[in-house]
């Protein structure tokens, strides 16, 4: 009865472990946050890898669709700007967001194009997506009997509609959310 008492108990110190992890695993994401192009790249990668094995395993279709739908849906978010103009027209001033959406007429006050989903979330997410997906492609319980030219044919059907949806919306807002078809002023030659 006079042993001591242990310093920690179990819970405590799978939790300080979990937290270092956690710690580390977020140091490696915050350095890694100014190598854009290397991130995608080694996305890519993965993504061919994913794809590779799918066609080798001759299976798991089934996650390779749910992940081509999730990877859509990641897609249109990151195209989407953040204040959506066709809600705030729609509720009028209601939220008190109007003055935060996009401009639509010529003589409005620039404001920039805020994401909905931003490009280091949506690496990150899609990273995640794949790697979940890749560990799935491993485990017969995954490997759903599917008939997989339907499976292609829905997605490219839902792709097609769904990206005509969303240049007409930023057509009829004008907005554009990448920045290599925007005009570039020199700050020379101005002011």
């Amino acid at each position: 009865m006079d042993t001591p008492e242990p310093d920690q108990t179990p819970f405590a110190a799978v939790s300080a472990q979990t937290t270092r992890l956690g710690r580390l695993y977020q140091a490696y994401l915050d350095k890694s946050t100014p190598f854009t192009t290397y991130r995608w790249c080694s996305t890519v990668a993965l993504i061919v890898l994913f794809f590779i094995r799918i066609v080798l395993a001759q299976g798991w279709y089934i996650v390779c669709y749910s992940l081509g739908i999730y990877l859509l849906n990641l897609f249109l978010a990151f195209l989407q700007p953040k204040f959506d103009p066709s809600l705030t027209q729609d509720e009028g001033l209601e939220d008190g967001d109007a003055g935060n959406s996009l401009p639509t007429k010529q003589d409005e006050e620039f404001r920039p194009f805020i994401r909905r989903l931003p490009e280091f979330k949506f690496w990150h997410s899609a990273t995640r997506a794949i790697l979940i997906s890749f560990i799935c492609t491993w485990f017969s319980i995954f490997n759903v009997p599917v008939f997989w030219p339907v499976l292609v044919v829905y997605f490219i059907i839902l792709f097609s509609l769904t990206m005509r949806r969303q240049i007409q919306h930023m057509i009829k807002y004008r907005y554009v959310p990448f920045t290599f078809g925007k005009a570039r002023y020199d700050q020379r030659a101005g002011h």
